[in-house]
């Protein structure tokens, strides 16, 4: 059972798709926005980049999570920035497979969508001011699925289910089953 985590910059689209992806595949969604501490997302509201500390009880909890989802064999698509390599570090606990989906945009791109979300939703917590403070911290992964965000999200959520077919049919034919054949 795979947890697909859907990362890049606030207003990348990574809810929007998340939520697509989980709706087709039946599976459940998760947005990391909802694990954030009300200090967190005040701080942001306020302007105001997290830093490694205010990050570290988050992503703990979101590990918490990932390994619950597991346990629990529940197939999860969760939404969440993971904008450095040791976020994604943190968050990818051993034996748990993970497949990373990195939505990929310019600084111009996404300026312009997240103008779009002040104006339709002027009381999300994430001050547009902060987009340049998360690309400084980006280190865009090497692994997993990288998508232009310039795709409509019908053909995100289908390139990333052809992805996960692909890996599945592989796993299928290559790897051992539960029997250790």
């Amino acid at each position: 059972m795979t947890i697909v985590i859907i990362m890049g910059v606030s207003g990348c689209g990574k809810s929007t798709i998340g939520q697509q992806l989980a709706v087709e595949l039946g599976w459940h969604f998760a947005d990391a926005d909802d694990f954030h501490s009300t200090a967190n997302k005040a701080k942001m509201q306020r302007g105001e980049a997290l830093d490694d500390c205010d990050r570290a009880p988050w992503l703990a909890t979101l590990r918490t999570a990932i390994e619950t989802w597991h346990q629990t064999h529940q197939p999860t698509v969760l939404a969440c920035s993971a904008l450095k390599a040791s976020y994604r570090n943190q968050l990818k606990p051993a034996n748990i497979p993970i497949q990373w989906v990195y939505l990929h945009g310019t600084f111009e791109q996404i300026q312009a969508r997240l103008a779009q979300r002040q104006k339709q939703d002027p009381q999300h917590f994430m001050n547009p001011q902060l987009l340049k403070s998360q690309f400084e911290i980006l280190e865009e992964p090497r692994e997993g699925l990288r998508l232009e965000i310039s795709q409509t999200p019908a053909e995100l959520v289908a390139d990333i289910k052809a992805s996960l077919e692909a890996q599945e049919a592989w796993q299928q034919k290559y790897c051992l089953n539960d029997n250790g054949t």
